[in-house]
């Protein structure tokens, strides 16, 4: 069953004992972010926090902060409906290799999944919940005052303990009194933390929706941090190229699977909204914007509408912390004109920090990892398994395991897995043998200890780098290494006999066994 609000998802986390409430005020500048990094380290991921009343400016909000939901491998499950990610994966994985069915079970389990396809297609809807509450900006609604705030189209009551925004309020909701997070010291400012930026081609008019680092600079425009290599960096390289205005619209909250598709390594050309539909077995209602013509979905939270000029200069964005655990350093990009936003009534704002490893985003690269792991395999038969560790924020190590058959099959997988999507992005990729833990890091590095030679099974090479990773000489581009980690064969040049690996006999492990029952 799908979730029709985001604050569904925080209430079923609740009932689950996996929400922490914190009821007295916390400042929206560092305390949530101090608060949320301990718990994010906590054992298992911890626990998910509901910030009851955050303070901008030391003022209270009356909207509520919901931060590190998706912070554990329970939480990301439940926010997929299901036991775990690793049943998702295997639905997944049926999906990617059906084929006609051989007996009666087998067609029903086929029409099952095929059934399941149907809620995969988003559709579109006059009105939602996201327009409970309209301020608009432009010059004519502008003139018009009090009238900015639409009345609210929702009837359900608020649940208890929840302050409104009045339809009438002299302080409609704007970038500088959301309770948007400023994370870590050094930062530039603000920042919106779990954005889904929903852009479109203007050739093919085809969709995308990304997550990018969205930087308040003032109460009507932000900065728009997507990297070169991502997709709404091609689009807006149209616009600019066409000298058009690019309309841009961001949606905070809603189903929890929205950011997670905002972020997962789909194929160019994939709309983001079939894969949250699948994943949620619900179509995504999508509702079209107040000031322009892009969709978002019609139970987000809030949605932030707007534009992004061509004729504009570019204007410095940052320094953050991120990811990597250090702060990037300003770099220009351009800049987004807010034109509305809409919010619901009752709505919770989604939030998360990155920075010093682990933290939230582990576990939602790492459920990325397990659901598209299928996909790998069909381009790669012989992987067996993928890890991100932590201490790699995300792309930085990779650990790959395959069921080796011939010569040089590492160096293989090495250069294919740099030429998909945003694996190009990864420093270090370890390939070890199939009998090895890949979520084990200990063992992968005694493996990879053990059975290297440094010289002979390393490989630089060069390409593309995350803009975010201070490390590299010139920005964006950087080298890599390879290590085959794997058990040489004889046709690899190695002409000693190679070692069996100490194991005890299985006889004496169980007899032994009594000692420590």
């Amino acid at each position: 069953m799908a979730f029709d609000s985001f604050r569904d998802f925080v209430e079923a986390l609740d009932r689950a004992g996996e929400l922490k409430r914190i009821s007295e005020p916390v400042a929206t500048e560092l305390e949530i972010t101090e608060i949320a990094d301990r718990e994010m380290k906590s054992p298992g991921g911890g626990k998910a926090l509901l910030i009851e009343k955050p303070t901008v400016n030391g003022v209270i909000s009356p909207f509520p902060v919901a931060i590190n939901t998706l912070g554990s491998w329970k939480r990301m499950a439940m926010s997929m409906n299901a036991e775990s990610v690793e049943d998702v994966a295997r639905e997944l994985g049926f999906l990617m290799k059906a084929k006609p069915p051989t007996s009666l079970r087998e067609m029903m389990k086929l029409l099952s999944t095929a059934m399941d396809l149907r809620h995969a297609k988003p559709k579109v809807v006059k009105s939602g919940p996201c327009k409970d509450v309209v301020h608009r900006f432009d010059s004519e609604k502008e003139k018009k005052g009090a009238e900015e705030i639409s009345a609210p189209t929702s009837s359900s009551p608020l649940p208890p303990g929840l302050v409104q925004l009045p339809p009438t309020s002299p302080t409609p909701p704007t970038l500088l009194n959301l309770p948007i997070l400023k994370c870590w010291p050094l930062d530039g400012g603000r920042f919106v933390t779990l954005p889904c930026v929903v852009t479109k081609d203007p050739d093919t008019g085809e969709r995308n929706v990304g997550m990018y680092r969205i930087q308040i600079y003032d109460d009507r425009t932000t900065g728009m941090h997507w990297q070169l290599q991502k997709v709404a960096a091609r689009h807006g390289r149209r616009y600019y190229e066409r000298g058009e205005r690019m309309p841009v619209s961001i949606f905070i909250g809603g189903d929890p699977m929205f950011p997670f598709a905002a972020t997962a390594p789909l194929p160019d050309g994939l709309d983001e909204f079939l894969l949250a539909g699948y994943l949620r077995k619900k179509s995504v209602e999508l509702v079209k914007c107040e000031t322009n013509d892009l969709e978002v979905p019609a139970n987000s939270d809030f949605v932030i509408e707007g534009y992004i000029d061509p004729t504009e200069p570019l204007r410095d964005e940052g320094p953050f912390g991120d990811h990597t655990g250090y702060y990037t350093l300003p770099e220009p990009y351009p800049v987004f004109h807010i034109t509305a936003i809409t919010h619901r009534k009752d709505a919770i704002y989604p939030a998360t920090i990155v920075g010093i490893p682990p933290m939230e985003d582990f576990y939602i690269g790492g459920a990325s990892v397990k659901l598209f792991l299928p996909i790998f395999k069909m381009n790669f038969p012989e992987i067996v398994d993928i890890a991100l560790p932590a201490e790699g924020v995300f792309h930085n190590l990779v650990f790959v395991s395959i069921k080796k058959t011939y010569p040089m099959q590492a160096y293989k997988i090495m250069h294919g897995l740099w030429g998909m999507g945003q694996m190009m992005f990864t420093k270090y990729l370890v390939i070890v043998d199939a009998e090895v833990d890949v979520h084990n890091t200990s063992e992968v590095l005694f493996h990879l200890c053990a059975n290297t030679d440094p010289q002979r099974d390393s490989m630089f090479t060069k390409g593309p780098s995350d803009v975010l990773d201070h490390a590299t000489s010139e920005i964006a581009m950087g080298s890599k290494l390879g290590i085959d980690a794997t058990k040489k064969l004889p046709g690899e040049g190695f002409k000693r006999p190679w070692p069996p690996l100490l194991k005890m006999d299985e006889a004496v492990k169980a007899k032994m066994a009594k000692f420590f029952s």
